[in-house]
């Protein structure tokens, strides 16, 4: 992978959130963000930022295709969203991983199965070749020794970091997180900040929504504030500082 390509590349883009009427069968479409241009490059690190409602999720629900891209450029990993179609968007989604603050785990199976389950959902057929792949993103999230635990038997820290090691699993260039210290103390937020920060310093973009100024200040990296319908970036360091 190289250092300095591009993993997101929007251009004058502008995000709606789509609505259907059932009875009717209408779609309507609700401007969220417009005029939306950036790039991330990658291993590198960017926060989303802003108010509840300013557009962060909607933006990163389009970055993986849950919501429609319609006006504008957007490449990411290599695929072009406007001309995605439904049974593209799986190839995409495997080429990044998705953080959810909510965990999304399978609480019927153990560690294992939670990961073992979504390669073979993803398409991994060599058993020995996903066993392997198991162990080592378990070894990178520090959960070896976790493999059989039901995930109700994990602290929050460690099912966060469980999810963490399911979007690791295809070796992706980009991951997207949604809040994913939200529901965390400030201690094992620190652990989930410095395994992210492990995660881009071996070249995987990492884009993350927080409210958590903290953090960034511990962690300052490129921020992305979202506000009245807009983004710009922001010099947070200096924003601290004032």
């Amino acid at each position: 992978m190289e250092k300095n390509s591009c993993v997101v590349e929007l251009k004058d883009v502008s995000v709606y959130h789509t609505d259907w009427n059932s009875r009717q069968l209408k779609r309507s479409d609700e401007l969220v963000l417009s005029d939306v241009n950036l790039k991330v490059k990658a291993g590198e690190m960017v926060y989303f930022i802003g108010r509840v409602g300013s557009g962060k999720s909607t933006l990163l629900k389009t970055l993986y295709a849950e919501v429609q891209l319609l006006e504008g450029e957007g490449y990411v990993v290599g695929m072009n969203l406007r001309k995605l179609r439904n049974k593209d968007i799986p190839y995409l989604r495997r080429r990044m991983g998705i953080v959810f603050q909510d965990y999304q785990l399978l609480d019927d199976r153990n560690v294992f199965y939670n990961l073992y389950d979504v390669m073979k959902a993803i398409g991994w057929k060599n058993e020995a070749d996903m066993r392997r792949r198991i162990d080592e993103v378990l070894r990178l999230v520090n959960l070896d020794n976790k493999a059989y635990k039901m995930p109700h038997e994990l602290s929050g820290g460690e099912q966060q970091r469980l999810v963490i090691a399911r979007a690791l699993l295809n070796s992706p260039r980009l991951i997207l997180a949604d809040e994913p210290t939200g529901n965390l103390d400030p201690i094992t937020a620190d652990e989930i900040m410095q395994l992210f920060k492990d995660i881009t310093a071996k070249g995987c973009a990492v884009i993350m929504s927080t409210h958590n100024t903290a953090l960034i200040e511990q962690y300052p990296a490129r921020t992305i504030m979202f506000s009245k319908g807009h983004i710009a970036e922001i010099d947070i360091e200096k924003s601290f500082a004032d």
